[in-house]
Parts: C-alpha cells; structure tokens; sequence
C-alpha cells in the first residue's frame, strides 16, 4: 500500500514541478491559404514570432496576453529592428480586384524605408512560393493566370536575426473570355 502512495506522490511532484522546469522558447505561428493556423519550432516564411516563458507556476506562457503589452506601457511591443517598415503592403493587385481578358497581373510591394542588404523576399501565389522572382523583387507580373480566385501574399526574412514580417494577403480574381462566349470576335 506504501509503494502506491509514493507512485501518487511522485507524480503528483512530477505534475506540479514540470511548469517550473519550463524554460523560453521560441514557437513560429503562421496562417495558410485555407484559412488554418500552424505552430511550428522552426521558422516559415511569413510566420509570427511567438517568444514563449514560464511565467508563473500555472504553466506556459505564450508572450503577452490580449490587451496587455509586453513594455508595460499600454502600447503595442514595437517592431523588429531590423524589419521596421512604415509601409509593407501590397498594393497592387487591389484587395478584391478582378482582371479581364488576357492582361497580366501586375504585383507591387510597397516598402518604406527600401530592403537592406540581407533582407530578402518571397511571394506566394495561393500559398505556394513563387521560386522564379528575384529575392529583392517588389514588383513584377503574372502571365497566363487561368481564370478563378487567387491569393498574393510576401514575406520578408531579416538574415541576419531571422526575424520574419509577412504582408497581408490580397485575393483577386481573374475573368477570361471564354472561347463559346458570343460577345467573342472571330478570327479575321
């Protein structure tokens, strides 16, 4: 009967002292293109940084909670360093825009101040990485886009702290003439 009261005690310990033995991490949360949010321990382009500790004996704590601040002073905990943008944005194509015919798509990243030296971009086309653009491209264009709704998204990586800054994703849609349309002109 002894042994079993020292095996409830001892795992009563372990429980209670495993918060204790807790130490910072850091945890990488990224949303995809469907919608589903992703916690990793290795970086991804376009995730947030999450700075774990152990805060008190209630267990982990994953960096300040909704409406606090991790400066203490009411104010959002400020930027990297190393990617402080007063603009990131993708400003072209527009946020529900939608292309006709065959044009291209045009993209523009909208950066102030310009990329450093060691910061790099990559773009997303519906989640997948766009690998033929330069990785200081903050423009370009997308040919061929069959018709439907797509999703542009980029992420810039700091190289030298691997800090990581994701623009927001901008959907649009792209309407191509269909070859039975009637408003169609024949080939001359």
């Amino acid at each position: 009967m002894h042994l079993c009261r020292s095996w409830i005690a001892l795992g009563l310990f372990a429980v209670l002292a495993a918060p204790l033995a807790v130490t910072a991490a850091v945890v990488y949360k990224w949303t995809d293109a469907d919608g589903v949010v992703h916690f990793s321990d290795q970086p991804v382009p376009g995730a947030e940084k999450i700075i774990t500790s152990s805060g008190s004996s209630r267990g982990l704590s994953m960096g300040p909670s909704p409406g606090s601040s991790s400066t203490g002073t009411g104010q959002p905990p400020p930027p990297s360093v190393g990617l402080d943008f007063k603009e990131f944005a993708i400003v072209s194509p527009g946020h529900d825009e939608t292309i006709t015919g065959d044009q291209p798509v045009n993209v523009h990243l909208a950066l102030d101040p310009p990329l450093k030296p060691g910061q790099i971009i990559t773009w997303y086309l519906n989640g997948s990485p766009l690998t033929d653009q330069p990785p200081d491209a903050t423009q370009f264009s997308l040919t061929d886009l069959a018709r439907g709704s797509y999703s542009v998204s980029a992420s810039i990586v700091d190289q030298a702290s691997g800090d990581t800054r994701a623009a927001d994703a901008v959907t649009f849609y792209v309407v191509r003439t269909n070859l039975n349309s009637p408003l169609r002109k024949a080939p001359p």
